[in-house]
């Protein structure tokens, strides 16, 4: 089981990554692995507390358990070392970059976040990508078609 973040790579252009676990309940565990986390809209948070929160990725409820007050979408708590919060929260304000999760993934039976440090890219940068994709994706079908 592993979801990316295929619109952060878009929208970000990512420098470092780090590894964090996550603190779920068991119904958020089964749902997430069985797959069924998004993680499109989500940011990862600092509060002045030094805790890290992920906020906004989106776990559907778990078909078997009582969701009668569940919110999909509520903040989760990351856990990291207190001097790796600290690194991340002078990168973030001293280069005026952005902490977005990249994937989620299980690493020995633990499910863990990859939190991507990125700067946004600009709209002539997103439309340089595509264009680049679409000549690539032109030019390996016209070398499919011709035997050398």
């Amino acid at each position: 089981m592993k979801v990316i973040n295929r619109k952060a790579r878009f929208d970000y252009e990512i420098q470092d990554k780090f590894e964090a676990g996550i603190a779920l309940t068991g119904a958020e565990v089964k749902s997430i692995k069985k797959g069924q986390l998004k993680l499109d809209d989500a940011y990862v948070r600092i509060d002045p507390n030094l805790e890290v929160f992920l906020v906004n990725a989106h776990v559907s409820p778990y078909q078997f358990a009582d969701n009668k007050n569940y919110n999909p979408t509520r903040s989760r708590k990351l856990l990291l070392h207190k001097k790796e919060i600290l690194s991340l929260q002078k990168k973030t304000e001293a280069r005026n970059l952005t902490l977005v999760p990249t994937a989620c993934y299980l690493k020995k039976r633990r499910i863990k976040i990859e939190i991507g440090l990125g700067k946004g890219k600009k709209k002539y940068d997103k439309r340089q990508v595509i264009r680049k994709r679409d000549l690539d994706r032109e030019m390996r079908r016209d070398l499919r078609g011709k035997n050398y």
